[in-house]
């Protein structure tokens, strides 16, 4: 059984969705605006497909579907794709011979920095025209958004292995 919710908070938790959807679109469009430029070269799928590869390295086919939340037909498209423009490798498995494993080649690699860096000066631009007053009670707050949604922590810039999406 639920525990008993404070009245409060329907109103609280109507609030934050609002103010998260309307951040999310703005999101949406600083992703949107990083890709331009490569979306000859990649869709937003193949993308994402790169980033995850590039975050959790060497990867099964069956455990990339299941990080992208896609089924083993779509996943494998888009990795016939990627490998096919020069994006991901797939190999044999160190561990298991008969176990094919898949990963960013070092131009999907590249393609992930360059727009995770257009992506990170986007941001940094909106976080600098914020006030700067409330600026450490939003970080705590996303934090705690993003840690209830299972995302790992946004690596520093410096990090070999950036998770641009």
């Amino acid at each position: 059984m639920d525990a008993p919710t404070d009245p409060r908070e329907p109103e609280d938790v109507d609030a934050l969705v609002g103010a998260l959807l309307t951040a999310s679109r703005a999101l949406v469009g600083v992703s949107a605006r990083s890709l331009a430029g490569v979306e000859d070269h990649v869709t937003l799928a193949q993308f994402r497909t790169l980033v995850v590869l590039q975050g959790h390295g060497p990867t099964r086919l069956s455990l990339l579907a299941e990080r992208l939340g896609v089924g083993p037909s779509t996943a494998v498209r888009a990795v016939d794709r990627l490998v096919a423009a020069g994006y991901a490798d797939r190999r044999a498995s160190d561990r298991d011979r008969r176990e094919v494993v898949i990963e960013a080649s070092a131009a999907g690699t590249d393609l992930v920095r360059a727009v995770t860096a257009r992506r990170r000066a986007a941001i940094e631009r909106i976080v600098r025209a914020m006030p700067p007053t409330g600026r450490e009670e939003l970080v705590a707050a996303l934090t705690a958004f993003a840690d209830a949604a299972g995302e790992p922590d946004a690596p520093s810039p410096e990090s070999a292995s950036l998770l641009g999406w």
